[in-house]
């Protein structure tokens, strides 16, 4: 039975697609960061499940992720290739930490890396310079909801709202919602892959695409030396080469 749909437009509050578009401008600058991150996920990826995405999940996000930052189709493919030849070599590992900012801000920090000493004392440090604390495992990871996140600038989609929230829908998409220059496609993390593969295929893409944390409530920070302390920590982490991922429900 399908999931009932919401189509609701927001015109003020949260905007995703304006605070992907800040995190891409950011990146941008840092291409050549990204797309080392993403070569290490393929690895892994490869490394687990095979250098076919259509057996491998993981390797299926983490090309879509690859094609929603423009990372080149013969660069991909080329690191799906290497790692295929290459496993005896992948030393890297997921690690989780999760911990708070100031103002109680929650934050959850997805890492791939060779050396969980090196990096566990990195974050610890970027947490620490910037007032906050590295928490316990589930820590703050139960405000936070995991769900494949499909984002679509409205500016790239010329078709109908409606045909686009049914595309979704008849995909297995749990959710639509239409903001003032974006869509939003949310999924069950299992369901991510064929959504995202059918969308593709009807010719649509992404700003962003990825299974990620999204926060439940968000914190607002009106203190300047919580701003500062929590901006602090995400400067460090942005600037740690094994940090892949930073999620927080401070509402920016």
């Amino acid at each position: 039975m399908k999931q009932a749909f919401r189509m609701e437009e927001k015109m003020s509050g949260h905007s995703k697609f304006a605070n992907i578009k800040h995190k891409k401008e950011k990146n941008d600058a840092a291409k050549g960061k990204i797309f080392t991150i993403l070569g290490r996920e393929i690895a892994v990826a490869v490394k687990e499940g095979g250098a076919d995405p259509s057996n491998n999940s993981r390797l299926a996000q983490v090309i879509a992720k690859a094609k929603a930052n423009n990372m080149p189709n013969d660069t991909i493919d080329r690191g799906i290739k290497k790692a295929a030849g290459d496993v005896g070599n992948v030393n890297y590992k997921y690690v989780t930490y999760e911990g708070y900012g100031p103002g109680g801000t929650a934050i959850i920090v997805d890492a791939l890396t060779d050396n969980q000493n090196r990096t566990a004392a990195n974050v610890r440090n970027a947490f620490t310079k910037g007032n906050g604390n590295v928490g316990t495992p589930g820590c703050v990871s139960f405000m936070f909801d995991k769900k494949g996140q499909m984002i679509i600038d409205k500016e790239e989609y010329e078709g109908d709202a409606d045909e686009l929230m049914m595309l979704a829908l008849d995909a297995g998409a749990e959710d639509f919602s239409e903001e003032e220059d974006s869509y939003e496609v949310l999924t069950a993390p299992d369901d991510f892959d064929k959504v995202q593969q059918a969308l593709a295929d009807s010719g649509i893409t992404f700003v962003s695409a990825e299974v990620t944390m999204i926060p439940q409530n968000y914190v607002e920070l009106t203190d300047e030396a919580a701003l500062k302390g929590l901006q602090k920590i995400l400067d460090l982490l942005d600037e740690d080469d094994d940090v892949q991922s930073v999620y927080h429900n401070w509402d920016e």
